[in-house]
């Protein structure tokens, strides 16, 4: 057992001091994930990558009763921390500029590299849809494209095989972009055929 997994487990079974040990050991690799979202942001964005990682790793010590299975289940929490965390501000900046969300391709949100706050609701509200509509497929795309976890690391978080990573990988990605593209109806059509 790596000595993440085994400080996640200590931390699950109430051993504070196993949080203190992780936090340096995993810092880096927030930060990178924090900066892999924020390279899709628009520049001068007013939420800066450390101060991001601070707020997903304050949010992640309140997760006392997480039962950590592993490093990669630690990343996909994670990822979804700070997913949340920028479309929570994308909201409110959002809201104080009077903006709405529309419809955008899914080139120009984040799933492929979009920048702007707009985009990343956007991508978003279809995530939550797809949750909706098949809640693994959302967990393979927060894991493997926000997260960054390899498809064994995403299989080994969900349990399921690889083959069927690639397979909710590939079928989420083109939900996601008949959805983000105003083709919701086929896509709806399409995820429910696929099952």
């Amino acid at each position: 057992m790596g000595e993440i997994t085994m400080l996640l487990r200590t931390w699950s079974e109430g051993d504070q001091s196993a949080l203190e040990r992780l936090a340096p050991i995993v810092y880096d690799e927030l930060h990178r994930l924090a900066g892999r979202y924020m390279k899709r942001e628009r520049p001068g964005h007013s939420l800066q990558t450390t101060a991001l990682v601070n707020e997903a790793y304050m949010r992640l010590v309140d997760y006392k009763r997480m039962e950590w299975q592993n490093r990669a289940h630690f990343f996909a929490v994670s990822a979804q921390l700070i997913r949340r965390i920028l479309v929570e501000h994308a909201r409110r900046h959002n809201l104080k500029r009077g903006g709405s969300v529309q419809h955008v391709s899914l080139e120009e949100a984040a799933v492929v590299g979009g920048s702007r706050a707009a985009d990343l609701v956007a991508l978003d509200d279809a995530m939550k849809r797809l949750a909706q509509l098949d809640a693994r497929k959302e967990q393979v795309v927060e894991m493997r494209f926000f997260g960054g976890l390899s498809v064994e690391e995403t299989a080994e978080v969900l349990k399921v095989s690889a083959v069927t990573v690639m397979r909710d990988w590939s079928t989420a990605k083109a939900w996601l972009y008949r959805e983000l593209t105003g083709g919701a109806t086929d896509g709806l059509r399409s995820m429910e055929t696929s099952r």
